[in-house]
C-alpha cells in the first residue's frame, strides 16, 4: 500500500513537471505573440517564468498529495494554481527590481539611454562587463554627494556602458540603460583591461 502511494506521488510529480514545462512554453509563445499570459510581466526579467515553473511543480506535488480518488486531476489543478501564484510573485519581484534600477522612464543623452533619475555627463564608451571588487553604492550623478540609487554586491558583474570624461566614474548599465554611476576604485574589468580616453 505504501509503495503504491509513493508511485502515485512520483507520477503526480512528473505530471506537474510536464504541466509546468507546458505552461512555460505556451506562455513564452503567448508573450512573443503579444498576448498576456501567465509569464507576461510588464517589467523585464526572468523571475516570473521561474516563479511559474516552481509554483507549478510545488502546486502539482501538493495537489497530488491531498488528492483523493482523482490524484491526477488534483495534480493538474494544483500545478495550475501554483503556476499562477508563482507567476504573480515573480512579476512583483521583477517590478521591484525595475523600480530599484529605475527601468521605467528613460531619456537619451550623448547616445546613451539613461533612467529618468540619472544625471547626464560627457562619456567615453566602454561597453564591457565589469565586476564590483566590494559592495558599493550607485549614484544618480558622478559625485559621492549625489543621491544613492542602488548598489552593487561584491563580485557582482555589470555592464560598464561608459567612462565619465575627466573623472573616475563609470556609467553602470542594465539592459543597455544607464541606471547609475559607480566610482572606478571599487570595480574592475571582468578579465581584461579597457582603454580610458
Amino acid at each position: 500500500m505504501r509503495t503504491s502511494k509513493i508511485n502515485r506521488m512520483i507520477g503526480g510529480g512528473a505530471a506537474a513537471a510536464v504541466f509546468a514545462g507546458a505552461i512555460a512554453l505556451s506562455a513564452g509563445s503567448a508573450q512573443a505573440a503579444g498576448i498576456n499570459g501567465v509569464t507576461n510581466c510588464s517589467a523585464p526579467g526572468g523571475k516570473q517564468e521561474v516563479g511559474a515553473v516552481l509554483g507549478a511543480v510545488v502546486g502539482g506535488l501538493i495537489g497530488n498529495k491531498v488528492g483523493g480518488r482523482h490524484p491526477t486531476g488534483e495534480t493538474v489543478l494544483g500545478a495550475a494554481a501554483g503556476a499562477a501564484a508563482g507567476s504573480a510573485v515573480g512579476c512583483q519581484m521583477q517590478k521591484g527590481a525595475a523600480r530599484q534600477y529605475g527601468q521605467g522612464a528613460t531619456y537619451t543623452r550623448g547616445g546613451y539611454r539613461l533612467s529618468s533619475y540619472v544625471a547626464p555627463a560627457s562619456y567615453s564608451k566602454i561597453g564591457d562587463t565589469f565586476v564590483a571588487t566590494r559592495s558599493v553604492n550607485l549614484r544618480a550623478a558622478p559625485t559621492t554627494g549625489s543621491e544613492r540609487v542602488g548598489s552593487l554586491r561584491s563580485g557582482e558583474r555589470f555592464q560598464a556602458l561608459a567612462h565619465v570624461r575627466g573623472s573616475d566614474w563609470i556609467l553602470v548599465g542594465q539592459g543597455g540603460v544607464g541606471v547609475g554611476y559607480v566610482h572606478e576604485a571599487y570595480v574592475q574589468p571582468d578579465g581584461y583591461r579597457y582603454a580610458r580616453y
